[in-house]
């Protein structure tokens, strides 16, 4: 380094409060050095000549370690035997997991959220399509898929019912 060096630089970093991963790239093979730069707060210490492949493992393996945990705990809707687990895109139906589209999941997480509240096509649509006007078709479509998850049989809704002419009314307790 011209202007400095790198336990300059990583002092510098570390004294800035400067919460960045650092993996030290070096010729300096001593381990003195090594702990030196360690110490300083390096994240991990690789000399030269590296192969490419190791850096990248080594990087990848920083990040797993260093990956900001959420602040929020994962979003998950429970009602009854149904679990949602929103970010990852699943329903668990009795302890048996399915796998559901984006809509399919907001849907659903609307539906859980309002359970026994008969909700409009037109409140369905404007909250889980984000549109003014609905498209009945589309909405059944995704409805159907829905039940084929969620009730045990096509002829007997337990959760998904059909108010006609207005809309849905999802059961909380499957019933």
């Amino acid at each position: 380094m011209d202007d400095g060096n790198g336990f300059e630089v990583l002092q510098y970093l570390r004294d800035a409060n400067m919460e960045s991963l650092v993996i030290a790239l070096s010729a300096r093979r001593e381990v003195q050095d090594k702990i030196l730069t360690l110490g300083l707060g390096a994240d991990d210490y690789v000399t030269k000549p590296f192969s490419p492949v190791e850096l990248v493992a080594r990087v990848q393996a920083q990040l797993r370690r260093h990956r900001p945990h959420s602040s929020y705990p994962a979003k998950i809707l429970r009602l009854n035997k149904l679990v949602l687990d929103i970010e990852n895109y699943l329903l668990r139906n009795d302890g048996i997991s399915f796998s559901v589209t984006p809509v399919e999941c907001r849907l659903l997480e609307m539906f859980m959220q309002n359970p026994d509240r008969v909700l409009t096509k037109r409140e369905i649509y404007k909250q889980v399509w984000n549109h003014e006007n609905f498209d009945d078709n589309n909405l059944s479509v995704f409805i159907s898929k829905l039940r084929s998850i969620l009730e045990p049989t096509e002829d007997s809704p337990h959760y998904l019912h059909t108010i006609r002419g207005i809309g849905y009314r999802f059961s909380g307790d499957g019933q």
